[in-house]
């Protein structure tokens, strides 16, 4: 893979590893409640699911880290596997919960793997 899309790939990984921190540990927190859009009430009842998804972020990140220092072809294979998940898993929550989920995580996972893919 080029430089630019490793970093492109790494950026999105940190991406999801924040999402996850936000998620698994600061989910109640004024910094997440207004990250995410939810009252004190809602975070507080949520707290659980909010971790686990969370973790499943966690796995995300993890896959493109894997995917952006494997040698090619796995490399290539893993990035664009984990670019994909993300990218459906964005246009799912933007469906579903906020639309603001499009623009975070569907558009750049898709900048991502269009690097990727040129750089093969």
């Amino acid at each position: 893979m080029s430089t630019l899309a490793t970093v492109a790939v790494l950026a999105l990984a940190a991406l999801h590893a924040y999402i996850l921190v936000l998620e698994m540990f600061l989910w109640t927190t004024p910094r997440a409640r207004a990250a995410f859009g939810t009252t004190a009430e809602f975070a507080a009842d949520t707290k659980a699911l909010a971790a686990n998804q969370g973790l499943y972020n966690g796995f995300l990140a993890a896959g493109l880290v894997w995917g952006a220092v494997a040698s090619d072809p796995v490399g290539f294979q893993v990035s664009v596997f984990f670019l994909v998940c993300v990218a459906v898993a964005g246009v799912y929550g933007a469906a579903t919960a906020s639309r603001k989920i499009l623009f975070v995580q569907t558009v750049p996972a898709l900048v991502a793997l269009a690097l990727v893919l040129i750089a093969e």
